[in-house]
């Protein structure tokens, strides 16, 4: 059964039937799925939830398919780490870490959008998929492309780190890099989507695609148990993830299936590319469109699509937004990986940085909840830490060798033979 009602506006609020649009005809505002709350209040209990698979499935009914999902079914419900360790080096009481750098089958975050947004296509009887990436959307698209037999076109800046475009390259995918940044690659996206009548996913597919953001917070609530955090962080690229976060805790709590709504929403972006900070610390409603200059090129989009509506949530939740240099961000890639064995994307490293200012300012204080999103896995963006790590010794073969290395250790780090 379907609990989807319509898309409709954000902005003027008209209703539009079920189908592959993404834009207001009226006022040009973009499209969202509305669903039939209280059809799903009747059947969407916390025994229902418990009781299935652990997948982002097991909150379907908050998710825009008609029918079951085709596409994706393990995707979802990744860990929830108490971060002992990195909240004693944060100063923090209770961290935790919200872990989709191992998220299937491509180890980010964009696999649950994909999901989504790919059965929904397949739904519409759409045979080409498609989308316009920086990366891990390229890598999700073509793996779960790839896993239900559809054949898929990725558009890419071409300098994008080699490891990102070779986990697209491995699936057989289409593949197309574009001398130009991602706002290019958008732009000629949209051209193509008209002219072909593919289906792409962020793109005339984008406001079911964007849902499946949603199971990332549903996910963290019922992961506290049944409970929203005080705190958390989120990387902006697009910005539509911490909107769906919101949206996902505002959904629980008007289910009755967390008892109260008092979340604080921050976001993160890179210093090189921090078009929607700017806006929340400017206190403007226009997001001045930037040119990216960052090491984190999976959040290098100079003209984000939800950054007006990013913008928005973090003021609603009484959050804040606030960005990091590429020194901070490689800084805190190691912190996390050292304190608790997490090899974060540098978007991690991105949400992991900005989290330390905010609690340094005060914004986020030292004895409540926080959540900590890593949305994306350290092997994808490698070239960041090149030049940054201690080179390994090289010894010979031989144990008189390995003692003088233990040695020479021991004087560095006090360490007794």
């Amino acid at each position: 059964m379907s609990f989807i009602r319509a898309l409709k506006c954000r902005e003027c609020g008209k209703e539009y039937p079920k189908e592959a649009l993404h834009v207001c005809e009226y006022c040009f505002g973009p499209l969202e799925v509305v669903y039939e709350y209280e059809d799903i209040k009747k059947v969407l209990t916390r025994d229902v939830i418990t009781s299935r698979g652990p997948s982002m499935w097991r909150y379907r009914e908050l998710l825009p398919l008609d029918r079951e999902p085709t596409v994706g079914s393990q995707v979802g419900f990744t860990p929830l780490v108490r971060a002992r360790n990195l909240a004693d080096a944060l100063g923090l009481k209770e961290l935790y870490i919200k872990n989709d750098a191992v998220n299937y089958p491509s180890l980010s975050f964009k696999d649950r959008v994909v999901s989504v947004a790919i059965s929904r296509a397949r739904e519409m009887g759409f045979e080409v998929v498609a989308c316009a990436s920086t990366g891990n959307l390229a890598n999700s698209v073509a793996a779960n492309a790839a896993a239900c037999g559809m054949e898929n076109y990725v558009f890419i800046p071409y300098d994008l780190e080699q490891t990102k475009i070779t986990g697209t390259l491995v699936y057989g995918s289409n593949v197309v890099g574009i001398k130009g940044t991602y706002d290019e690659v958008n732009r000629l996206c949209s051209e193509i989507a008209g002219k072909y009548g593919w289906a792409f996913v962020n793109i005339n597919i984008r406001p079911y695609y964007a849902e499946g953001s949603k199971a990332f917070g549903f996910e963290i609530a019922e992961q506290l148990g049944w409970r929203l955090p005080k705190h958390v962080v989120v990387p902006m690229a697009g910005g539509s993830l911490i909107t769906k976060v919101w949206k996902a805790f505002k959904e629980f709590h008007a289910l009755g299936l967390v008892p109260e709504l008092d979340s604080k929403v921050y976001g993160a972006q890179a210093t090189g590319c921090a078009p929607i900070v700017t806006a929340v610390k400017t206190g403007s409603e226009l997001i001045k469109p930037v040119k990216p200059n960052t090491i984190a090129k999976s959040l290098a989009i100079g003209n984000p699509a939800d950054g007006y509506y990013s913008a928005k949530t973090i003021r609603e939740s009484n959050g804040w937004a606030e960005d990091a240099s590429d020194e901070e961000i490689v800084s805190a890639i190691k912190l996390l990986a050292e304190t608790e064995g997490i090899f974060a994307e540098t978007a991690g490293g991105v949400t992991l940085a900005v989290t330390k200012k905010l609690i340094e300012q005060g914004r986020i204080p030292r004895d409540e909840s926080v959540v900590i999103s890593i949305t994306g896995n350290g092997l994808k963006t490698q070239e960041a830490l090149q030049g940054r790590l201690e080179e390994p010794p090289v010894i010979k073969a031989s144990l008189r060798d390995f003692d003088e290395l233990v040695r020479s250790v021991g004087k560095k780090y006090a360490v007794k033979m």
